[in-house]
């Protein structure tokens, strides 16, 4: 099972294309919001339900951790402490970790990622504290993947998949969907 963790001004496309693109790679994957409500407002005023609320599931089974980007999303993910702990653990363990556009300034101001090659949205660079930045659309190191932003969706939830299944998997949605 993966998670995806939703905030208040999450950008919506970087949330719910990831979600999209591995439910059709037949990746279980689970919208977790951490507002409280099930009812999530993504930054343009889109509103979503999740599946669940942040501390109805048992997170230590889980196949990766996502979190997209947007303000002020990224903002209300880094102040969970909760989901800033489950964040630490699953890197101390050597564990999957997925953050596009904004929001791997949240795992950078949590040490996250020390020596690892690491992308996001330009500007939020000096807050991946102990990664080196490279600028690229997308990035994949040890169990840390990182995406530029909303631009690069497709790319990031591709490089997802084939992580978490296989390049051939990846290739084929990526082609089902006219990504080619």
């Amino acid at each position: 099972m993966v998670y995806i963790f939703l905030a208040d001004g999450f950008e919506e496309i970087e949330g719910l294309t990831v979600v999209d693109l591995l439910r059709r790679a037949e990746i279980q994957i689970c919208m977790v919001s951490i507002t409280g409500s099930k009812q999530v407002l993504g930054s343009h005023n889109i509103k979503i339900e999740a599946d669940e609320l942040y501390g109805e599931s048992d997170y230590s089974n889980a196949d990766m951790l996502i979190l997209p980007g947007g303000m002020p999303g990224t903002k209300h993910l880094a102040e969970h402490q909760e989901l800033v702990t489950l964040l630490k653990l699953f890197n101390k363990e050597g564990r999957r970790i997925a953050a596009i556009c904004a929001a791997p300034s949240v795992l950078g101001m949590n040490g996250i990622l020390q020596g690892k090659r690491v992308t996001c949205y330009p500007g939020y660079e000096d807050k991946l504290q102990g990664g080196v930045v490279t600028g690229n659309k997308s990035e994949a190191d040890l169990n840390i993947i990182t995406g530029k932003g909303m631009g690069v969706s497709i790319d990031f939830s591709l490089r997802i998949i084939e992580t978490l299944k296989d390049k051939k998997t990846a290739e084929k949605i990526a082609a089902a969907i006219q990504y080619i």
